[in-house]
C-alpha cells in the first residue's frame, strides 16, 4: 500500500498523457500539499503483558493492546524514524481510533518529504529495517492539502491499527477548514464577529446587574430561563475567546510559514511554505470541537424561543403543558432508556462476535 497506492496518491507528478505537471506538490491536479506527509507510529513494550506460566519457557515476549501507560518510547535502532520524538505543536490532542484512544504526545515519526523519489527511498528503508513489527499498535499518515479554487484546507489522517489479536484495521479522518476567508467575506466575518462580541458583553453586564439586584439565590430560583441565559453566556464567552485565539494562531502559522512573512499566502506562486503537519492537525481537532459547542449553543438559543412565543395561545398552552408534566416526562424518559439500553445490551451479547454493527455496546446503541 505505502509503496504504490500511497505514493502515487500523494505525489502527482504527471498528467494522464505522461507529461510532467508544473507543480510537484499537486494532488488530483487541483490540491496542493502544504505540509510534507508524515508517518507516526505508536508501540507497546514487549513486557506489557504476562505470558501464562504454562508457556513461559517457549514464549518470552508479550505485546498487550494499546494503552498510554504501556507505550514504548525507547529507541530500537539508531536510524531516523526508529527513535521516539515529541510532536512540535502548540497543542497535542489524542486521536480516537476504532480500537482505542491514542496519545498525541509524539511517537516514531518519519517525514516523507515533498519529493516522490525520496519518499519511495524512505519507505523502502523502513521496510528493510522492519519499522512495523509485533510491538506496533497504530500507524498514522498525516498530510494537509490546500485547494486555491475554493480556498479551503483539508487536514487528512489515515489510520492503520494493529490489534493484539493480529491483523490490521483501517479508518480515516478528513477535516475541511476555512482558515483564510476571501477578502470579500473577511469584512463581513469581522463585522459579525465584532457585533457578536458586543452583544455578549452587553448581555453579560445586563444579567450581572439583574443578579446583583435580586440576589444570586433569588435570581436562579425566579425562572429556569435565567439558568438558560447563564449557560448561553458562558458558552458564548468560551466561543468568543476561542475565535480570537484561533485567529492569532492562524496568523502566526502563516506568517512564519511564508517567505519571512513578506509574501501573502494567496499571492505566493511558489507556495514556499514550511509548515508543521501537526499544527494543522491540532487546528482541525479544535475546529471540530468549536463546531460541536456552536451546535449546542444554537440548540439552546432556539429552545429559548419557547420563552418568547407565549403571546400565541396554542404555543402558550403547549409550553404550560410541558412545564406541568415535566416530572412525568422525566420519569417516562428514565423507564424508556432502561428498556432501550436493555435491548442494546441484548443485541451486543447475541451478535457482538458476528455482526460488525454490534461489535461494541456503543455501536449497538
Amino acid at each position: 500500500f505505502s509503496e504504490e497506492v500511497l505514493i502515487n496518491g500523494l505525489y502527482w507528478d504527471k498528467w494522464y498523457n505522461d507529461k510532467k505537471t508544473k507543480s510537484e506538490r499537486s494532488i488530483l491536479y487541483e490540491n496542493y500539499l502544504i505540509t510534507s506527509p508524515h508517518l507516526r507510529q505508536l508501540r507497546v513494550r514487549n513486557d506489557s503483558c504476562e505470558v501464562h506460566k504454562d508457556f513461559r519457557k517457549a514464549i518470552h515476549t508479550c505485546y498487550n493492546s494499546y494503552a498510554e501507560y504501556l507505550e514504548d518510547r525507547s529507541s530500537f535502532k539508531n536510524i531516523t524514524g526508529f527513535y521516539w520524538q515529541e510532536i512540535n505543536s502548540f497543542a497535542k490532542n489524542a486521536v480516537w481510533g476504532t480500537l482505542a484512544s491514542y496519545s498525541g504526545e509524539g511517537g516514531y515519526i518519519v517525514d516523507l518529504g515533498l519529493n516522490k523519489s525520496k519518499a519511495i527511498e524512505t519507505i523502502q528503508m523502513l521496510k528493510q529495517n522492519l519499522w512495523i513489527d509485533r510491538g506496533t499498535r497504530v500507524v498514522f499518515i498525516d498530510f494537509t492539502t490546500y485547494n486555491p479554487n475554493v480556498n479551503l484546507f483539508v487536514v487528512s489522517k489515515l489510520i492503520a491499527e494493529f490489534p493484539a489479536t493480529g491483523g490490521m484495521m483501517t479508518s480515516w479522518q478528513f477535516r475541511t477548514l476555512n482558515l483564510l476567508p476571501s477578502s470579500g467575506k473577511a469584512t463581513v466575518n469581522y463585522i459579525c464577529s465584532v457585533l457578536f462580541i458586543l452583544f455578549i458583553i452587553y448581555y453579560t453586564i445586563e444579567e450581572f446587574l439583574e443578579m446583583k439586584v435580586l440576589g444570586c439565590g433569588a435570581y436562579l430560583k425566579e425562572s429556569i430561563w435565567n439558568l438558560v441565559d447563564i449557560l448561553t453566556i458562558i458558552i458564548s464567552v468560551a466561543l468568543m475567546f476561542f475565535t480570537i485565539y484561533r485567529r492569532m494562531v492562524i496568523n502566526t502559522i502563516f506568517h512564519d510559514a511564508t517567505d519571512g512573512g513578506e509574501k501573502p499566502l494567496q499571492n505566493s506562486s511558489s507556495l514556499a511554505l514550511v509548515m508543521e503537519a501537526y499544527q494543522f492537525d491540532t487546528l482541525g481537532f479544535w475546529s471540530a470541537q468549536f463546531n460541536n459547542v456552536l451546535a449546542l449553543l444554537t440548540f439552546i438559543v432556539w429552545a429559548k424561543l419557547f420563552k418568547y412565543i407565549s403571546f400565541n395561545k396554542t404555543m402558550s398552552q403547549l409550553s404550560s403543558t410541558l412545564s406541568r408534566c415535566s416530572k412525568d416526562i422525566a420519569g417516562f424518559g428514565i423507564m424508556f432508556f432502561i428498556v432501550f439500553f436493555a435491548f442494546a445490551q441484548l443485541g451486543y451479547l447475541l451478535f457482538g462476535t458476528q455482526v460488525k454493527d454490534y461489535s461494541s455496546f456503543g455501536n449497538a446503541v
